[in-house]
């Protein structure tokens, strides 16, 4: 097997892997189908295995290339930081930084940091990969993170920023059709947005607040963005974020039954700490994430 090939080769190969054929991982990358067929013909050459068989549908993966997905896609990410480090070096910040955050974090809470952030540093580039996975700061899918649970690894950097509450709400209109519950037992004969999958941490919080099962929902959806459009518009009894709700004119119910208190964390790989970029971003978002988990107003520009 050659042992000096071009990482190229394994860019073209990874867009093929995620669009599943070459004219649409052309596409992606910007380049000229017949070279992404040579590049794919290249690296399979190079390593002596197939990589794709061709169907009807596209290109499917070999075994040998699901087991060199991961190791392709952690090249990736290493390249990416290795550019966002290289375009961040000057006087003043600039470059590149990637931000991860839930869904309902980098939709409803960050864009008006980012706003501010970037009227302070226009040089500096935003990328915000938003999902409810928690992404790996050490294998560089994103520079830095707003979690809901402090790292464990001895490698980042982290600030607690508050503690977010979460609780029961549900809009004033589905109120005044519905009347409010004044029981845990009397949810039973309202309307309740929830999971459809639950994931672990939504086990975990269920064990808090029992009674809160996928089979009980009227409504159901993995997307917290989903969930939250449904409580807003009245169609039932929700969880949201205390800030949100507050801001939405949201109304609280059963408060003594439902709340699950956050700690809130930003964290960055300590290799950054000296990237002018990334610690402005991160000095901006402990700031504004401190104001928002606080209920406290930002500063008047």
């Amino acid at each position: 097997m050659d042992t000096t090939i071009d990482w190229q080769l394994y860019r073209s190969f990874l867009a093929v892997l995620r669009e599943g054929s070459l004219s649409a991982a052309a596409r992606a990358l910007g380049q000229a189908q017949p070279t992404l067929g040579r590049h794919i013909d290249a690296l399979e050459a190079a390593l002596g295995v197939p990589l794709f068989t061709r169907s009807q549908g596209g290109l499917l993966p070999t075994d040998a290339a699901r087991a060199l997905r991961p190791h392709a896609e952690a090249m990736a990410s290493h390249a990416a930081a290795l550019e966002r480090m290289a375009s961040s070096q000057g006087d003043a910040p600039r470059g590149v930084v990637r931000i991860t955050s839930s869904e309902v974090v980098g939709v409803e809470v960050l864009p008006p940091m980012l706003a501010e952030l970037r009227r302070r540093h226009p040089a500096i580039t935003i990328e915000l990969a938003l999902s409810n996975r928690t992404q790996d700061l050490l294998q560089r899918e994103a520079d830095i993170a707003v979690r809901m649970l402090a790292p464990r690894q001895a490698q980042l950097i982290a600030r607690p920023v508050g503690v977010i509450e979460i609780g029961l709400f549900a809009a004033p209109a589905y109120l005044a059709e519905h009347g409010e519950p004044a029981s845990e037992e009397d949810l039973n004969k309202h309307s309740l947005i929830g999971f459809d999958q639950p994931s672990a941490f939504q086990r975990e919080a269920a064990k808090r607040m029992p009674g809160m099962a996928r089979e009980g929902f009227a409504l159901r959806s993995d997307s917290d963005l989903a969930q939250l459009a449904l409580l807003r518009a009245g169609t039932g009894l929700g969880f949201c974020q205390l800030p949100l709700a507050r801001r939405d004119g949201l109304r609280r119910i059963l408060p003594e039954h439902y709340a699950l208190r956050l700690d809130t964390w930003i964290t960055m790989h300590e290799d950054l700490r000296h990237n002018r970029a990334c610690k402005a971003v991160f000095d901006a978002l402990v700031e504004g994430m401190q104001r928002y988990a606080s209920h406290r107003p930002p500063d008047r520009p």
